[in-house]
């Protein structure tokens, strides 16, 4: 995805859109880095990969208790649709949307809670943003870094 460069007062800076800021599950207050590969989210201190999965794995189980197959399915094909339409796309929204077509709940739900490999993988990728205020989401990070 291309960003613009733009005048703001005496500086110049760039808009990310609200769907990159929404995968990357940050919002108004949080922080970003800027590196030399480019913007993303700031390291959460004290989150160690295992860590990080199981607040992503914690994000999905409120997704799936809140929310019917139907729903995530739809969330996630929406998603995937407006990521390719702006360039944001990684090879693991394949699996995903392969997921979202088919009806096998169970194959799914592995791919939201599972604890294998593939899982965690695909975890990393979650196109199911959007369906969880950004409140219950934020209550989650404070929660996995209690």
């Amino acid at each position: 995805m291309k960003l613009a460069v733009r005048r703001i007062g005496n500086s110049y800076g760039v808009i990310v859109p609200k769907a990159a800021l929404k995968a990357w599950g940050v919002g108004e207050g949080d922080h970003l880095e800027l590196t030399a590969r480019g913007i993303r989210p700031a390291a959460r201190v004290g989150l160690s990969h295992d860590a990080l999965d199981e607040l992503k794995r914690s994000i999905a189980l409120a997704v799936v208790r809140s929310f019917t197959p139907r729903e995530i399915r739809a969330q996630i094909l929406a998603n995937l649709h407006r990521w390719k339409s702006q360039g944001m796309w990684v090879s693991a929204y394949d699996e995903w949307r392969e997921l979202a077509q088919r009806d096998d709940d169970g194959a799914l739900f592995a791919a939201m809670l599972g604890r294998d490999e593939n899982a965690v993988r695909l975890r990393q990728s979650m196109p199911f943003v959007g369906l969880l205020s950004q409140e219950e989401v934020r209550k989650l990070h404070e929660e996995a870094a209690a």
